[in-house]
């Protein structure tokens, strides 16, 4: 197949990306930089885009089969100053978003091929904060800050399912690698002899190895009848101080 991922060279998308080459699939990632995305399979053509329209890869581009689309400003942030939702902070969660789903659409509308299957990417924060309380994909969407930018990037490629295309959105928890950044800010705390339980210790992490998240989106690009939301977690969250324990 020829795959295109937005957004390739991230944590997922990178691990995405390899695991497709191997599999003898043709890829094409979108970066915003592609100049600083080196390490990926030589045979991985590289585009470069704004994030924002088709320029630069519209039309170098002419079929595809299947879309992933990744692209976004991290929710952890470049840094851990970043976890402070200010103002600036929460329209440049929620832009990146929609105007990359936006670029996408368009792209695809020119394509004389369209995909059969567009993976959009969304995260279990697309339920609010929710304590100890059990939820499925039939929840619907909280009402903080990060739940309404994932509901609103989910609701932005609605109109791919017009054209006859099969939507699936990926719902991902923490996603543990030893490149995670989300991880390494973990990490900085306890190599600093801070590490610890948070509070009561008694918030649930929904965690997903980075394995486990390639293998779930292969799984659902190639599953014809995967159709809708997924949640793409471990069978069982821990709760911080277990995690913390064992990290």
């Amino acid at each position: 197949m020829k795959i295109l991922i937005s957004g390739g060279s991230g944590l997922i998308g990178s691990a995405l990306t390899k695991e497709l080459v191997n599999d003898g699939h043709m890829v094409f990632v979108l970066s915003r930089s592609p100049e600083a995305v080196t390490d990926i399979p030589e045979n991985v053509q590289v585009l470069g885009w704004d994030g924002k329209t088709t320029n630069g890869w519209g039309n170098v581009i002419d079929e595809i089969d299947a879309v992933v689309n990744l692209a976004g400003s991290p929710l952890n942030g470049a840094s851990p100053l970043d976890i402070w939702l200010t103002k600036k902070r929460k329209k440049v969660l929620l832009e990146s978003r929609l105007n990359a789903s936006h670029a996408l659409i368009e792209g695809i509308r020119q394509l004389e091929k369209k995909p059969k299957v567009f993976v959009q990417a969304s995260a279990v924060g697309y339920y609010g904060p929710l304590g100890n309380e059990v939820v499925d994909e039939s929840q619907p969407a909280g009402e903080d800050t990060l739940a309404q930018v994932q509901y609103l990037s989910e609701r932005s490629t609605e109109v791919l399912e017009e054209m006859g295309i099969r939507r699936v959105i990926i719902r991902t928890g923490l996603v543990l690698a030893n490149n995670a950044d989300a991880l390494d800010y973990f990490k900085l705390q306890f190599s600093l002899f801070a590490g610890g339980r948070m509070g009561s210790g008694e918030q649930y992490y929904s965690w997903i190895h980075i394995n486990d998240e390639v293998a779930a989106i292969k799984f659902l690009i190639e599953n014809q009848e995967a159709v809708g939301a997924f949640n793409l977690v471990a069978p069982n969250p821990v709760m911080n101080k277990d995690f913390a324990k064992a990290l």
